[in-house]
């Protein structure tokens, strides 16, 4: 009798020690595939992250490919397809001058929602652009958000019988310009494309503008397509306009060409003043001698 209790008691021991060797095979794999899930997700979280950094451009001035899905809406033949990609601080915007004055409108989104949403509707700049046979012409620009380079998204154009139309555009290859600034040219009196950034996109400047360069210093006759500024500033310098009749025109030092120039024009056409940051660019290969 004790004998058969003793070989009971030995052959529940042989079962239990069988479930716990099994429950701590099973447990090992578990943990370790865990681990390498975890491993992974951090692993693909880093790459994720440089990939994140390194398509991120730092400040600065670009020139990039503006890229339509079509054959009636692209940039103007001067620009090569390209047009000027400024990243200020961290925020891209894209400069591009278009064909004609035909297109008067931008939205970024569909054009069933740009109706109802007219604050946000890109307005025009008139850009002055010339050809390779040195022929000039007026048409308009527009500067574009851009959310991230390489990447498809929805831009509406509002033409002048006033239909929106959807297409889908992108924006790549952008090449930093050189930051090497023109060189200034000999005294005398010449004429120069500008080109007028910031704002609300409403305003503009006359181009060509008269550049005066006197013992090697550069001055640019500025005149807006408004008689509201009624001062500008450069550098911090306050300077006033030069005449009391017609749009307000000012007379300011450029310090380099092809360089974006920081300005600010107050403007008195709301029911206060407004001091309103701009830029502006001087094209020196647009420099001819005035006649």
């Amino acid at each position: 009798m004790k004998l058969k209790n003793n070989l009971s008691l030995l052959l529940a021991g042989a079962v239990l020690a069988g479930v716990l060797t099994g429950c701590g095979a099973s447990s090992t794999p578990t943990s370790s595939a865990a681990s390498s899930q975890a491993e992974s997700t951090v692993a693909s979280s880093a790459a994720s992250e440089a990939v994140s950094t390194e398509a991120a451009l730092p400040d600065g001035t670009y020139t990039a490919e503006f890229n339509t899905d079509s054959s009636m809406f692209h940039v103007n033949e001067a620009d090569n397809g390209r047009g000027t990609l400024t990243v200020k601080d961290g925020q891209m915007t894209l400069h591009v001058s278009l064909v004609s004055k035909k297109i008067v409108n931008l939205y970024v989104g569909t054009a069933a929602d740009a109706a109802s949403h007219e604050s946000d509707w890109l307005q025009p700049t008139t850009d002055t652009v010339t050809y390779s046979d040195g022929t000039s012409d007026e048409v308009y620009g527009f500067d574009i958000p851009v959310e991230a380079l390489d990447t498809d998204f929805d831009l509406a154009i509002l033409g002048t019988k006033g239909k929106w139309y959807d297409h889908t555009v992108s924006v790549s290859d952008a090449e930093a310009m050189s930051d090497e600034a023109a060189e200034t040219p000999a005294d005398g009196t010449y004429i120069c494309d500008v080109t007028l950034e910031g704002g609300s996109g409403r305003a503009t400047v006359d181009s060509p503008a008269t550049l005066t360069v006197a013992d090697g210093k550069m001055t640019a006759t500025i005149v807006w397509s408004s008689p509201n500024y009624d001062y500008m500033l450069v550098d911090g310098e306050k300077y006033l306009p030069t005449n009391t009749e017609g749009n307000s025109t000012f007379e300011i030092p450029v310090a380099a060409l092809d360089t974006a120039l920081d300005v600010v024009g107050d403007t008195v056409a709301m029911s206060t003043p407004h001091e309103v940051e701009y830029t502006l660019t001087f094209d020196s290969s647009s420099l001819i001698e005035a006649k």
